[in-house]
């Protein structure tokens, strides 16, 4: 790795701007910043998720998601970089499988909550959707890597399944949606 950040303070943003990873300065409002950062804070909120009692498997296939989004940050930091690969694309997919197999099939809809550990999960699920909407609204106007739009979408479907994983792991079912539960009620 060529560059070290030795020098936390460097004033250089201190007009709006922030630079790119090639190098040219964009304002830190602009659609590609808002999407670095939107990745940033789901990798955040999965370093939240971490800070919970996880069974040893979900603790390691999210330290791996960790990394991933780095990748992702970094391919986003560099316009017309990809980081992001069908590998890292597969590798959810088969965790969806994995982790999905010991699970009952749905025949309802589920509420984010059980335990606080899944309840997170579904915080990162949520947090993940907005990130991928991110990718494709800059997608629409700048190069953007398809693997990194199907990376987010399956890391969505990933942390669903965890969720539910989680609650197991806790000892609690899904906490299913009554349709029209409070319709009517005082």
């Amino acid at each position: 790795m060529g560059n070290r950040l030795s020098k936390i303070v460097t004033r250089t943003g201190d007009a709006g701007t922030t630079g790119l990873g090639d190098g040219t300065r964009v304002g830190k409002d602009s659609l590609r910043i808002e999407t670095i950062g939107q990745v940033d804070e789901l990798n955040s909120t999965l370093g939240l998720l971490l800070t919970e009692e996880l069974p040893d498997d979900i603790r390691q296939a999210l330290t791996g998601v960790q990394h991933d989004l780095f990748d992702l940050g970094g391919e986003l930091c560099i316009p017309g970089m990809n980081m992001i690969s069908e590998p890292q694309v597969q590798r959810l997919e088969g965790l969806v499988e994995r982790f999905n197999e010991d699970l009952s099939p749905l025949k309802d809809f589920i509420l984010p909550g059980g335990t606080r550990a899944a309840a997170v999960a579904h915080l990162v699920r949520t947090v993940c959707r907005r990130a991928e909407r991110q990718v494709v609204h800059l997608a629409a106007t700048e190069q953007v890597s398809d693997f990194s739009r199907k990376y987010l979408n399956r890391l969505s479907d990933l942390m669903f399944v965890l969720g539910r994983a989680l609650n197991k792991a806790g000892g609690r079912g899904d906490v299913l949606w009554v349709q029209g539960q409070n319709r009517g009620a005082d």
